[in-house]
């Protein structure tokens, strides 16, 4: 048996800013940030919906999907660096709305990366026997550490939740390979400062980002064995237009064969990767059968990509 994800969900804020908004408040341009980010508006929380109740939502929609109940869940694995406090956890929180009662339930903390991260760490539970059902649900409020003032992150960042659910599937499918990877040196270009807000080297990031991406999907795909002409599709973080088409590119994969939300919601942080992949199913981008990369990079520095093959 392989370990795969049987069913996803994702929930945005209703609220929605665009680029033209942002004009009002700081000194950028609609033309701007679309040439520069592919980013056309974002979606931001409302003061009283916190990162748990987006969550709350996103893994609903993930347990309906996987076609089980909430008791089923053996492990909640959230991903976020906006918890509603420090403690309790976001997936307490969610294990009690959700009705989890035989759960256990903690936060990963792995900044954009983070789902990633929480993806693998549910495979192992599962791989290992310990658990059959995990919820992994990839979560932030950024709007809340964001500097409205600073012109370089605010018009980057939006609210979102993205979940999935992972059991054993058919021997063939799921994931295939992963890759998890850490520099702490390059902390100091993306980290949230005294003041709570977040702060980014935009250049070292994106120079950091152009090459890992793609560098870590060719990486996981060579681990499964497979070759870049075996991808059909691509899932990736969605901080920035060219950065995502750097990783397309080293695919050699077409452009509609590539997730693309960050017009729509912005740079989520955590959610991005789950809230692409759940709108690329509702669209029926992905198949049964398909290979899909997933890949991210987030504050640490930190990076992860995975193969899978996706169906039940």
């Amino acid at each position: 048996m392989g370990v795969g994800i049987i069913g996803t969900g994702h929930y945005a804020p209703d609220n929605i800013v665009t680029n033209k908004d942002l004009e009002k408040i700081v000194d950028t341009t609609d033309e701007w940030i679309r040439t520069r980010t592919g980013i056309e508006e974002r979606r931001i929380a409302k003061d009283d919906e916190n990162s748990s109740d987006m969550a709350f939502i996103a893994a609903e929609i993930a347990i309906a999907d996987a076609g089980i109940s909430a008791e089923e869940i053996d492990l909640i694995l959230v991903a976020t660096v906006t918890p509603d406090t420090p403690f309790p956890s976001v997936a307490c929180m969610i294990q009690d709305r959700l009705g989890a009662t035989n759960a256990a339930a903690m936060d990963v903390g792995a900044a954009c990366a983070g789902f990633m991260y929480a993806l693998i760490t549910g495979q192992q539970f599962i791989e290992a026997k310990a658990y059959k059902k995990v919820l992994i649900v990839g979560v932030d409020k950024l709007s809340k550490i964001t500097d409205w003032t600073d012109r370089n992150t605010c018009v980057l960042l939006g609210d979102g939740a993205g979940a999935a659910v992972l059991s054993e599937v058919s021997e063939g499918k799921g994931i295939l390979s992963f890759e998890l990877g850490s520099n702490g040196a390059g902390g100091k270009d993306l980290y949230q400062d005294e003041k709570g807000h977040l702060i980014m080297n935009g250049r070292e990031v994106f120079k950091f980002a152009v090459r890992q991406m793609p560098e870590s999907s060719v990486n996981v795909i060579e681990k499964a064995g497979l070759s870049k002409e075996d991808v059909d599709y691509l899932v990736p973080h969605q901080a920035n237009i060219r950065i995502m088409e750097a990783a397309r590119q080293r695919l050699g994969i077409a452009e509609d064969k590539m997730a693309k939300t960050i017009q729509h919601f912005g740079n989520n942080s955590s959610a991005s990767i789950p809230i692409a992949l759940s709108e690329s199913i509702q669209k029926g981008k992905i198949k049964d059968g398909d290979v899909i990369v997933l890949v991210g990079f987030g504050g640490g520095l930190t990076w992860g990509a995975v193969a899978l093959r996706w169906g039940k």
